[in-house]
């Protein structure tokens, strides 16, 4: 029994003594370390891409599901005949630019041609002269001198058959006419665009428009010229012919228009035929036979220049130097006074004033022969537009009425025009 309690004993002690070394020899704790995995990036949406820009990304985003409806809805709302009326205003604006610029061109040609044509002529008149003067003794070098005053005339009298055929100075003036109607009708066209609901009728009018004015004035030379030098004064006609409407229906006192205002109208062309248009054709008519004689007599002068010269070669006559260097002097005073004075530009504009005259004539009684007058513009809104385009008052414009209206009854003259305008 006492082996077993000292074994006993022994036993404890060795684990006391083994429980003292383990808590000498502790190993102290690491500290806890955590390890993540990183997390896969995401690739960005086509409207992030679009919103970063340099490693910023803007704060508003766009909104990714744009729904076009409305866009489609309000494009849908537009009819197509506003659509046609825009791209007629582009067609119009092209016209413009065209005319203006072709304008510009021809204007340099009359300058150019006309300074260039008296240059030459007035240089083979000096050349002439001075040969004239040398006598036959200078040999060698009076006989270039004529040669060359020769060739200059017979050059002058080309280029001046042909300027004279064509009328540069005439040729701006159309330009300017076109240039100026078509940017009256591309206002037209913005105002009913701007104040009204155009329709099918309203595109058919402006396309026939576009097309008178464009064969009225026309952009080329060869085939299609207007004709310089015909036998009487035309009016232009630049507007798309209508026929007269046939409505038998009763008028009524409606739409702004009354009995007083349909007679008062009537006068109004009356004078206009027999005042403003007559005048304007018989002014245009002396400058269209005005213009045919200079443009004769140019090219002739030069051309007995041309010949003078000639003669001069072939004879040394001191008659022949004469003739050549007084027509050329001549030629260059005619050739200046018809395309330095633009004698053509002149016939234009007076041709196209008949043709404004011509234009009201044709509106105002294409107007009072429809019968119905809802169908009219209206009157009191017309009568403004004739009195603005007359460049008078509304109460100006019924006195002329009133005057038209006495002296046809007196039988008596008319003694005033329409017109305050031209």
């Amino acid at each position: 029994m006492a082996s077993l309690h000292a074994s006993n004993n022994f036993l404890l002690s060795s684990s006391s003594a083994s429980n003292q070394i383990r808590a000498a020899i502790s190993i102290p704790k690491l500290p806890s370390v955590r390890f993540s995995a990183p997390k896969l990036r995401q690739p960005k949406t086509q409207s992030e891409q679009l919103n970063s820009k340099d490693g910023f990304i803007n704060t508003i985003p766009i909104q990714n599901n744009v729904h076009s409806t409305p866009l489609v809805q309000q494009t849908s709302s537009v009819s197509m005949d506003t659509f046609q009326l825009y791209a007629i205003l582009e067609a119009i604006a092209d016209r413009v630019e065209m005319h203006n610029n072709i304008g510009e061109q021809r204007e340099n040609w009359n300058t150019l041609l006309l300074n260039s044509i008296n240059m030459i002529t007035l240089t083979a008149a000096t050349m002439a002269g001075v040969a004239a003067a040398t006598g036959v003794g200078a040999g060698v070098s009076a006989m270039g001198l004529k040669l060359a005053s020769s060739v200059m005339f017979s050059a002058a009298t080309g280029m001046l058959v042909l300027m004279n055929k064509i009328q540069p100075s005439q040729l701006v003036e159309e330009q300017r006419n076109a240039t100026r109607l078509f940017k009256q009708l591309q206002s037209q066209i913005k105002t009913l665009l701007a104040v009204g609901s155009p329709c099918q009728d309203d595109v058919n009018d402006a396309m026939e428009k576009v097309l008178a004015l464009d064969k009225a004035y026309p952009l080329p030379l060869l085939g299609v010229m207007l004709e310089k030098f015909p036998a009487s004064l035309e009016p232009a006609v630049w507007w798309p012919t209508k026929q007269s409407p046939n409505s038998n229906k009763a008028l009524t006192n409606n739409n702004g228009w009354t009995r007083e205002l349909e007679m008062e109208m009537r006068e109004v062309v009356e004078v206009i035929k027999r005042k403003d248009s007559e005048d304007y054709e018989r002014l245009g008519n002396k400058a269209l036979n005005m213009n045919k004689v200079l443009a004769t007599s140019g090219p002739l002068l030069t051309g007995i220049a041309a010949l003078g010269s000639a003669f001069m070669v072939s004879s040394n006559s001191p008659w022949a130097a004469t003739v050549a260097a007084v027509a050329g002097a001549l030629a260059s005073a005619v050739n200046t006074f018809e395309h330095g004075g633009q004698v053509g530009m002149v016939f234009e504009m007076y041709r196209n004033n008949a043709g404004f005259f011509k234009l009201m004539q044709e509106s105002i009684e294409s107007t009072l022969d429809e019968c119905d007058v809802e169908k009219r513009e209206n009157g009191e809104l017309f009568e403004m537009k004739v009195a603005l385009q007359l460049g008078r008052s509304l109460s100006e414009l019924r006195d002329v009425a009133k005057k038209s209206s006495y002296s046809r009854i007196e039988g008596s003259p008319m003694d005033e025009f329409a017109s305050k305008l031209f």
